[in-house]
């Protein structure tokens, strides 16, 4: 799999990155960005879609995304998009 970078957060320092990228192959966009923290997984759980089970699966996670990513997720999901046609 080779992955497209998109970008990165542009207030990251040297201690964290979250970034964006696209799997060409797939459309799929891939993230790293920060550990959610117990308060907003727990939020999560409380908050869960609506008819599925309540939790978070074995092979899911919850990150947290800055706000200041969202011009870049913007880039990815049009990136995605594009892979797809």
């Amino acid at each position: 799999m080779r992955l497209r970078f998109i970008g990165i957060d542009p207030d990251t320092g040297k201690n964290g990155s979250p970034t964006a990228w696209v799997d060409p192959d797939s459309g799929d966009i891939v993230i790293q960005s920060y550990t959610a923290d117990d308060a907003t997984r727990a939020q999560c759980v409380e908050n869960t879609a609506p008819g599925h089970a309540k939790g978070i699966p074995d092979h899911e996670t919850v990150i947290r995304v800055p706000a200041r990513l969202v011009p870049i997720l913007r880039e990815a999901c049009d990136a995605a998009e594009r892979a797809q046609l």
